[in-house]
């Protein structure tokens, strides 16, 4: 007898519900930046937007964002009036509390959309792998701690990030693929990483002929230049018309910001940093000059310039290095072999390389990863390979978001329980790779899988019995190195199997 699996729909309407119930559970500070977003967007004149410092959570996404929330507002001040005042700083009624989780909740019915289309649109015999895929990505923990719990949009955006990756898969649609794209990147430029991907793909395959590289289709880039001078237009002209680009480019991009965001995101320069708490202690022995003015830089959990006390500093300039540079080799095979897989991957890729190796990353932006590879984790068993510590890593590594006690069981439970499902459905649907498997990738995924268990034990539980609060960064610093292996694994094991495919 077929397995049956319940429909996107229906696992969207149970995770509904469930995600109400979470609307008086904790709430970050991003609950607070977006109801002040909220405020400027309604009580002020638009010249003012980007200029507005009242509170300290100033406006410092794209304009369309700016204009989603504009739009929100005006429900919003329906609702409570005190909701979008910008002097009532902190202001959390029931009202605004759930008015403000019911938006994410029904924004993200744009991501539930764009899966359905995914589905739709893969080969028949794929399809049932497409539909576990899919609901893997509604049901994703990730999208539940960082957005109905935490607080933000994600779910909305990513919603638009894999809408315009499936319009990617027909060459009737791919112009509109690619305007999708660059009105998300109006809405928040952190996909700006995932453009050299679409930069390459929709220049070999739409701007170029299929047959040479040396004849250019003029009219498909006529069409695809007039699009995107639209949406920037639509987005940034009214600000370039009142003179106002400098100003609103500040806030986009706050260079002062240090290497390492307050905990770790879990890329190289965790480990990084961690190698140099460790050089610390054996810097005596290896008679090692220690910087001790920066001993504390990487444990204090401070926004600012981060100090190394051993290594040698990192800057802006490495960083940005080390992004292109492995950004472009992925790219390099996407020119050559063109296809919708080898696309997502070099997306995925690209989100690779800029988690792994940009400046001040948020642990948040694991999910640029995680989702792209989610709809070809399961072309065979050897992508699976490189998924499944990603998945454990990425979603773990999300745990210190919320470290309220109500919340642990909520986190702990759900991650665990989607990681059980979905790696098990995984593992059934993927069919044998025609090229041989990697051993050490996969004993390494079996080995982390393990690890991962006596780990969030010990974080999330066993330190505060043994030591209360002292040496609070501890946890942090074990979960952020633990899971920065794992997405460092994953990113090679991948890398290998994208240069092999």
């Amino acid at each position: 007898m077929a397995e049956s699996y319940p429909t996107l729909a229906q696992c969207a309407l149970v995770a509904a519900a469930f995600k109400v119930l979470l609307f008086p559970a904790y709430k970050s500070t991003d609950f607070e930046v977006h109801r002040n977003w909220l405020a400027i967007t309604q009580s002020l004149p638009l010249k003012q937007w980007y200029f507005e410092k009242t509170s300290e959570w100033t406006l410092d996404y794209p304009p369309f964002f700016a204009y989603f929330e504009w739009v929100l507002a005006h429900v919003a001040r329906l609702i409570d009036p005190l909701m979008v005042r910008v002097y009532n700083l902190e202001y959390d009624s029931w009202q605004t509390v759930y008015f403000q989780r019911t938006s994410v909740i029904i924004t993200e019915l744009v991501l539930v959309y764009a899966l359905q289309l995914f589905i739709d649109s893969t080969p028949l015999g794929s399809k049932r792998a497409a539909q576990v895929a899919a609901l893997s990505v509604v049901l994703s923990p990730g999208l539940l701690i960082i957005d109905h719990i935490h607080f933000q949009y994600n779910g909305f955006m990513y919603g638009i990030l894999v809408l315009s990756l499936v319009l990617a898969r027909c060459r009737s649609t791919l112009l509109l693929s690619g305007l999708v794209f660059a009105a998300l990147l109006c809405f928040k430029h952190i996909y700006l990483y995932l453009a050299p991907a679409y930069f390459v793909y929709l220049l070999r395959e739409y701007c170029l002929s299929s047959k040479s590289i040396f004849r250019i289709r003029f009219l498909n880039c006529i069409k695809l230049g007039l699009g995107l001078v639209g949406i920037f237009g639509a987005a940034f002209g009214p600000f370039a018309a009142m003179g106002q680009i400098p100003q609103l480019l500040s806030r986009l991009f706050p260079f002062s910001r240090g290497l390492c965001h307050a905990y770790w995101a879990p890329n190289v320069w965790a480990l990084y940093s961690f190698a140099d708490r460790v050089l610390i202690h054996l810097a005596p022995r290896l008679g090692l000059t220690v910087n001790e003015g920066a001993l504390h830089s990487v444990t204090r959990g401070l926004v600012g310039d981060t100090a190394f006390a051993v290594l040698p500093e990192i800057s802006p300039r490495i960083c940005f290095v080390l992004t292109l540079f492995f950004q472009i080799l992925p790219l390099v095979k996407l020119f050559t072999h063109r296809s919708w897989e080898n696309f997502i991957g070099a997306v995925t890729l690209c989100g690779y390389a800029s988690f792994l190796f940009g400046w001040h990353v948020h642990e948040k932006a694991i999910l640029l990863v995680i989702i792209p590879f989610s709809l070809i984790a399961l072309r065979d068993r050897r992508h699976l390979g490189a998924f499944r510590p990603l998945a454990v890593a990425g979603h773990v590594s999300l745990f210190p978001l919320l470290f309220t006690p109500a919340e642990f069981p909520i986190k702990t439970v759900y991650t665990i329980f989607w990681l059980v499902l979905f790696l098990m459905a995984f593992d059934r649907l993927a069919p044998a790779s025609n090229k041989p498997r990697f051993f050490l990738l996969d004993r390494f995924s079996t080995l982390y899988i393990v690890v991962s268990v006596p780990l969030i034990a010990y974080c999330s539980v066993l330190h505060q019995l043994v030591f209360g609060k002292a040496y609070e960064f501890i946890p942090l610093m074990f979960t952020s190195s633990y899971s920065a292996i794992g997405v460092v694994g994953s990113w090679v094991g991948y890398m290998v199997v994208y240069f092999t495919a």
